[in-house]
C-alpha cells in the first residue's frame, strides 16, 4: 500500500468509525435482539434463540395492518407525488421571471413542523360538534354528504393520509426536479425548434430522458421515505394508531418498545428487521430497472 492509499483510508477513518459505531453495531445488535426468544427487558435475559419472534410479528394482526397501510401508503404517495412535482416543475421552468420566488413558495411546506401540518390538516378535515370542517364544506356546497376523514371510514383516512404525505414530501421535489431541468443542455431544445419536433415529443426524448437520474433518485428516496412513515400519521391520529386503524410499520417498532404493548425488544427488532428486507429488496429492484431506463448524460 503506497502512502497516498495510506493517505486516503486516514482521511476515511473518522467516517468508517462513525458507519461502525452508528450503522453496521446497531444492525447487528437489532439482528441479535431479533433472534432471542423470550427476552426479559429487566433482567436482560432469554430462554432461546430461534426465529418465533419473526413467526409472532408475521402473525400478529396489527403488523399485517400496518404492513398494508404502509405499502398503500408507499405506492400511492411516490408516483403521485414525483408526477405532481414534475408538472409543477415544468410549470415553473416557463416562468423564468418568477421561478426563484414560486420555488421558495413552494419550498415552505418542507421547512415547516410536520405536527404544525398535521394540525392544520386536522382542522381542514376533521369532523366536530360545532363544525364539518372545511373541507366538508366544500363538499356539501356540491351537493355532496360530509365524511369524517379523521374518526370515519378507514379509506377517508387513508386518503387524508396520502393527501398530507405528498403535500409535506412534494416541496423538495419540486426544488430537485427544478434544478435537474435548469440543467439540461438548451442545444438539444435549439435543435428541436430547429426540425419543428412537437413539444410532447420533445419532452419523451429529450426532457425525461435527461433528468432520469433524478427522477429516479426521487424514487429510490421517496420509497425509502414512505416506508419509515410515522410522525405523519401521528400528526393527523394521535400516538394511538393501533385503535386508528392507520398504524405503519415504524409505529409497530415504536409500539412495541415504547408504547402501550411497550417492553418486546425482541419483536420489535424483528419488524425491524423485516422492513429492513423490504426496504432493500424494493431499492434492489429499483437499481435494476434503472439500468435499462435511467440514462446519464456523457460529457
Amino acid at each position: 500500500m503506497n502512502s497516498n492509499n495510506k493517505k486516503a483510508w486516514l482521511y476515511l477513518l473518522p467516517a468508517l468509525l462513525f458507519l461502525i459505531a452508528f450503522l453496521v453495531y446497531p444492525l447487528i445488535d437489532v439482528f441479535i435482539y431479533s433472534m432471542e426468544e423470550g427476552f426479559n427487558f429487566a433482567s436482560q435475559t432469554y430462554f432461546g434463540v430461534g426465529g418465533y419472534n419473526f413467526s409472532y410479528v408475521l402473525h400478529d394482526p396489527y403488523f399485517l395492518q400496518a404492513v398494508r397501510n404502509t405499502f398503500i401508503l408507499v405506492f400511492i404517495t411516490v408516483p403521485v407525488s414525483t408526477a405532481l412535482a414534475l408538472l409543477i416543475s415544468l410549470g415553473l421552468s416557463s416562468i423564468k421571471a418568477l421561478r426563484d420566488l414560486y420555488q421558495t413558495i413552494y419550498f415552505l411546506p418542507y421547512v415547516t413542523n410536520t405536527l404544525a401540518v398535521g394540525l392544520v390538516f386536522m382542522i381542514l378535515f376533521q369532523k366536530t360538534e360545532y363544525t364539518d370542517g372545511l373541507v366538508n364544506m366544500v363538499i356539501n356546497l356540491f351537493g355532496g354528504s360530509s365524511v369524517d376523514f379523521i374518526d370515519g371510514p378507514y379509506w377517508a383516512k387513508m386518503f387524508v393520509l396520502c393527501f398530507y404525505t405528498v403535500w409535506v414530501v412534494m416541496p423538495f421535489k419540486i426544488l430537485v426536479l427544478t434544478s435537474a431541468l435548469a440543467s439540461v443542455n438548451q442545444d438539444y431544445y435549439k435543435a428541436a425548434r430547429v426540425d419543428g419536433t412537437p413539444k410532447l415529443r420533445v419532452f419523451t426524448k429529450i426532457t425525461l430522458p435527461m433528468i432520469s437520474p433524478m427522477i429516479f433518485y426521487l424514487v429510490i428516496t421517496g420509497f425509502i421515505g414512505a416506508f419509515k412513515a410515522y410522525s405523519d400519521a401521528v400528526a393527523l391520529f394521535g400516538t394511538d394508531l393501533n385503535a386508528a386503524g392507520m398504524n405503519t410499520i415504524v409505529g409497530y417498532v415504536y409500539d412495541m418498545l415504547y408504547g402501550d404493548s411497550g417492553g418486546y425488544p425482541s419483536y420489535a427488532s424483528a419488524a425491524a428487521i423485516i422492513l429492513f428486507v423490504i426496504v432493500l429488496t424494493i431499492t434492489c429492484i429499483n437499481l435494476l430497472v434503472s439500468r435499462k431506463k435511467v440514462q446519464y448524460e456523457r460529457r
